[in-house]
């Protein structure tokens, strides 16, 4: 019989390969996609959701959950239509223009996916127009613009500009994120609202302590009897975030053995 509360456990554990082994048994059973996605899917990524608020969990379990999450619902999606279930709502996500950056943009993204979202990911170095033109070609209900530096977080407001000459801004939330970003300046430019998670975000910093990611990687396998170096915290860390949020559904030999090569030039000591 399907069990529901494994699956969710396992999806706050991260553990893709069986979620959808899970998710695929309940498929087979009859269990009806909604009651797998509400009853085990959305429930486990809503404990990591509170988990994360209460810094009970960090960044890198997030984004493994939510990988999770994504190997689920892509299961699912089928038999969702075939079933009618609504979307909550639809969001254009991306990053502005002249700005890079993106791990931020995607956890948001994989969280509101998990939320019952349907998301349209622009990528990165979105201009105003396209942001605007994405909303009107998909009925969006939200804008979402991230950015990581000072520089282009000004893009933003040309966003909102952009919003109202095309007649659409009452139409749509326009929601702003990213390190620099407050809610003052969120309301200076007439944009609605950030992430209910961006202060936890701008804490990303202090969570990824030579501690913190230490401790972390003595939980997996093979990396037990490593140190971080100062020198070798960043490097390491940005790296095995990006990893963890690459949208390859897949297991992946890469991470383990990148993150070696990174401990290893990096000069990490064993103790």
């Amino acid at each position: 019989m399907a069990d529901m509360q494994a699956l969710s456990e396992f999806l706050q554990k991260g553990r893709a390969k069986e979620v959808k082994e899970l998710v695929q048994a309940a498929l087979d059973e009859g269990v009806s996609a909604k009651i797998i996605l509400e009853d085990g899917l959305m429930s486990g990524m809503g404990i990591i959701g509170e988990k994360f608020k209460n810094n009970e969990v960090f960044v890198p379990e997030v984004l493994i959950a939510a990988r999770a999450m994504n190997a689920g619902t892509f299961l699912l999606k089928p038999f969702l239509v075939d079933a009618g279930v609504k979307s909550k709502g639809t969001v254009v996500i991306g990053t502005v223009k002249g700005d890079l950056h993106d791990i931020g943009k995607n956890l948001v993204a994989m969280m509101l996916e998990g939320k019952g979202m349907t998301v349209v990911d622009l990528g990165t170095d979105v201009s105003p127009q396209k942001f605007v033109q994405a909303a009107i070609d998909n009925n969006a209900d939200i804008i979402a613009c991230s950015a990581l530096l000072t520089t282009t977080m000004t893009a933003m407001q040309e966003v909102v500009k952009e919003a109202v000459s095309a007649g659409i801004r009452d139409k749509v939330k326009i929601m702003v994120g990213g390190a620099p970003v407050t809610q003052s300046y969120c309301e200076n430019i007439g944009a609605d609202f950030i992430p209910l998670m961006l202060p936890l975000l701008q804490m990303l910093r202090v969570q990824l302590s030579k501690s913190f990611i230490t401790g972390f990687l003595r939980r997996r396998p093979g990396f037990a009897g490593y140190q971080l170096t100062t020198a070798s915290l960043i490097r390491a860390s940005v790296f095995f975030i990006k990893c963890c949020s690459c949208k390859k559904q897949e297991q992946c030999l890469e991470p383990i053995s990148k993150l070696r090569s990174i401990l290893k030039l990096a000069q990490v000591t064993a103790e």
